[in-house]
């Protein structure tokens, strides 16, 4: 059956359709919320901005993913998560509005950075329980086409999102009160997704009730060792745990593309911010452009040749193409190569998220998914801070260039080494 067959059947669902529409209204909004947050920190004009101060930016991000991941494994294995995708936007939504009315009360920078943190801490629990509730409202066979439309569909919003912040700033203005104005918009945005998640029954989404599993406050005391029972479970699926790696690879590689790409827009393509950060909106769109393609590539790649298979080039490709088009070091490169990066890293996330649903136990899928954040957010950070450590000041370099494409090659070779193979899957069936 072709993609857009099994896209009309997985769409012919109500509840599947209910949930899609959650992740894209809330991922249009973080959109915005990211763009503002990364504005204020690398393109305020009257701020300079170094790697390290990136890698920091980073951080304050991603981190909140990472650190936070374990605890909402555990409750997200316990809670039901129609719930918490009613009641985290509301509560992002206040805290974005709280942040918005701290910038134009001119507080502190760091005020601000921790507000924002609190507003992440929010989204890594809705973001989890999005990933691990899809299995409940797609077919088991339709899970790689609705992998395929779903993430990816909300990443491409969330890149809308960001043109969306490109545009209110330009409206409103770079200063804290436009940055207060972008914080506002996403925060009333934000709540309409709870609405919509709203008209789920709230067992639909899981966890099944257990009376054998232990009582939230007893698992957050044990949170290390659950954490530990997920990994041992994850190690013991190895497809599970080589998609994982893949995943992380391109997210520590793709990290050293950002931090490379900021110093250059700032200090060696532009003579100004608002130069730079249209030289960053170019590589976002078509990154964004990537995404899509990924969508329509990656189901039938993955049946024509099987999932191993397109993982394994997908990683050799970008590694090989990132190189050859930003050596030259022009935008036209690092634009086209911000497209072939979203097609290749959009597609192995697809295949990553696929292969977790398929291969977890629904038990344990909440902390799966939360290591997988982990994995996700905290290469992108550490990337970050090695491109600190590599980076000269306008961002030019050849030898991290060359590093980036060693390490998509070495990340392919051990994924293939780690991964059991597999036939390539067989076209379904349509559905009655």
């Amino acid at each position: 059956m072709s993609f857009v067959s099994d896209l009309r059947v997985v769409l012919r669902g109500r509840d599947f359709r209910r949930l899609y529409g959650t992740r894209l209204v809330s991922q249009f909004s973080d959109g915005i919320f990211q763009f503002a947050v990364g504005g204020f920190a690398f393109f305020s004009p009257e701020k300079s901005t170094s790697a390290a101060q990136i890698a920091a930016g980073l951080a304050v991000l991603l981190l909140p993913y990472s650190l936070l991941g374990p605890f909402a494994g555990v409750f997200i294995d316990r809670w039901s998560r129609r719930q918490i995708l009613v009641v985290a936007p509301l509560i992002r939504g206040t805290l974005l509005l709280a942040t918005g009315a701290l910038l134009v009360a001119d507080v502190p920078d760091w005020i601000f950075y921790a507000a924002a943190l609190c507003v992440l801490g929010v989204n890594r629990f809705f973001l989890a329980a999005l990933g691990a509730s899809l299995p409940h409202v797609v077919p088991a066979e339709r899970l790689m086409v609705a992998n395929a439309v779903t993430p990816t569909s909300g990443t491409v919003l969330t890149v809308v999102g960001v043109g969306a912040g490109f545009l209110l700033r330009k409206l409103f203005g770079a200063d804290d009160q436009g940055v207060a104005v972008l914080m506002v918009v996403s925060g009333l945005i934000f709540g309409v997704s709870a609405l919509i998640a709203r008209t789920m029954r709230r067992e639909l989404l899981g966890p099944a009730y257990d009376p054998d599993r232990p009582q939230a406050r007893e698992a957050v005391r044990h949170v290390v060792r659950g954490l530990a029972e997920g990994a041992r479970h994850i190690v013991h699926h190895r497809a599970a745990a080589a998609a994982m790696g893949a995943m992380a690879t391109h997210r520590f590689m793709y990290g050293l593309c950002t931090a490379m790409l900021v110093m250059l827009s700032r200090y060696y393509f532009a003579e100004n911010t608002e130069e730079a950060l249209d030289a960053v909106a170019v590589v976002v769109a078509t990154s964004g452009a990537g995404f899509a393609v990924a969508v329509l590539v990656t189901p039938w790649a993955t049946q024509r040749f099987g999932t191993e298979r397109w993982v394994s080039a997908m990683l050799v490709t970008a590694g090989v193409l990132s190189f050859a088009l930003c050596a030259p070091f022009q935008q036209w490169g690092f634009a086209t190569a911000g497209f072939v990066l979203g097609v290749a890293g959009q597609s192995v996330k697809i295949c990553a998220d696929t292969v977790v649903q398929r291969d977890v136990e629904d038990a344990y899928l909440g902390r799966a998914f939360s290591i997988y954040d982990m994995l996700f957010n905290g290469s992108y950070v550490l990337a970050a801070a090695l491109a600190a450590v590599l980076l000269p000041p306008d961002g030019r370099s050849l030898p991290v260039l060359g590093l980036i494409t060693a390490g998509y090659a070495v990340g392919a070779v051990l994924y293939r080494m780690v991964t059991p193979s597999r036939a390539p899957a067989p076209q379904p069936s349509s559905l009655p």
